[in-house]
């Protein structure tokens, strides 16, 4: 294991804390949101700020980046708009009454969530809100977005023939314990998924097999069917609140406020690995070619191989947690509420899990073989007999 990795670049232009990092879809760019009221862009090829997005009243709580537009949105109850090439601000959206929390660009939709209480759909190019999500009974404070084409069939969605307009579906996680499914077209609630105890924390949806995830400060995951609001599982061995998922081809990761990540098998609910070593909470999470980034308020970004739980590297430096991480271009970028970015080269731990999945996948291949065999031989003797190859060692999960 590699301990105390040192950053390519510290980035420190800030005044503030950062609460939130983005990346661009085409991952020329990344987006910094701070304590300090301002956003900062940056470019991946230079690791060089490019743009300083002032005009907030207040903190900005998160941000999103898209190629040609940057979004943030703040304590001053407000969601602005910016040029990343000019930097200048093109739209304020204002309706909320209190702190902005969250907020999720979709197709030409751009949804809030704020301590008001509602959930609010805006047009990203007329600076209009376009309807209000009223019904939680406390602070909204996470969001996800589907069509119901990517989960109803044809049959199921004539059923629903005055939201024939628009498809489209907001799911709502709230401090009143409850998630919420709305209709965008009309803001009629859909399904009011109940079960928590705690509030909702975190939110993943898996919109082809019709699942939500939800994490909770009642220590639990649970799994919802999106289409009928049934609570499929519920996911207990957590000892802390659920701050953060992550869901990779089946395989569910959910970082704790018990210093520790959990990987599941959805489709049994099994738990299959924990991931240990962290000295605090798990602010964030993110997987990356079969290596598992974390980061936490104990100031350290970690390293683990996803499929044996062995940590491989820790990245010391930043002062205070750290709440939101990217990975680029095998570079790491986690920002702090220290008030830098960092950026770490992973090209090395990267390089060594890409020879030990090759040398795995081969050895899965040759024993497949092998069984493939085997049952050739037992066929022509006139009966089938499988053979017991055992579990390889380790299969990565992409």
């Amino acid at each position: 294991m590699g301990n105390g990795g040192s950053a390519v670049k510290v980035c420190a232009d800030h005044q503030g804390g950062i609460n939130w990092l983005s990346l661009s879809p085409d991952g020329q760019r990344l987006l910094t949101g701070s304590e300090d009221g301002t956003a900062r862009l940056w470019s991946t090829a230079d690791s060089q700020c490019h743009g300083h997005f002032q005009g907030h009243e207040s903190y900005i709580t998160f941000c999103h980046l898209e190629n040609e537009a940057a979004f943030t949105c703040s304590a001053d109850h407000t969601i602005r708009k910016w040029d990343v090439m000019t930097g200048q601000c093109l739209a304020i959206y204002r309706g909320h009454t209190s702190i902005v929390n969250r907020i999720l660009v979709a197709k030409d939709y751009l949804f809030s969530g704020s301590y008001d209480r509602t959930a609010r759909c805006w047009s990203v190019d007329k600076e209009k809100q376009i309807q209000e999500f009223r019904g939680h009974r406390n602070c909204v404070l996470t969001l996800a977005h589907y069509s119901s084409k990517d989960v109803l069939e044809e049959e199921e969605e004539e059923e629903e023939e005055e939201e024939k307009v628009s498809r489209d579906l907001l799911v709502t996680g709230s401090t009143d314990c409850t998630v919420k499914v709305w209709w965008v077209s009309s803001g009629r609630c859909y399904q009011t998924l109940l079960g928590h105890t705690g509030a909702v924390l975190c939110l993943i949806l898996d919109a082809p097999n019709r699942e939500l995830f939800s994490g909770s400060t009642d220590y639990t995951i649970r799994t919802w069917n999106i289409v009928t609001g049934e609570q499929l599982k519920v996911f207990k061995e957590h000892q802390g609140s659920v701050i953060c998922l992550e869901l990779v081809n089946r395989h569910l990761y959910s970082g704790s406020a018990d210093r520790t990540v959990k990987c599941w098998l959805v489709d049994t609910g099994e738990r299959i690995q924990t991931y240990k070593a962290h000295k605090h909470s798990v602010s964030t999470l993110k997987y990356h070619a079969g290596i598992l980034f974390t980061g936490s308020g104990d100031a350290c970004a970690r390293a683990f191989n996803s499929k044996s739980g062995v940590l491989q590297k820790i990245f010391r430096g930043h002062k205070f947690i750290i709440n939101c991480i990217q990975i680029h271009n095998e570079l790491l970028y986690t920002a702090s509420h220290d008030g830098t970015l960092r950026i770490w080269d992973i090209r090395g731990i990267c390089k060594r899990n890409k020879r030990r999945l090759k040398k795995e996948r081969s050895a899965q291949g040759r024993s497949s073989q092998k069984g493939s065999l085997s049952r050739l031989f037992n066929n022509k003797v006139g009966c089938i007999v499988q053979q017991e190859n055992g579990e390889p060692e380790a299969v990565e999960l992409m």
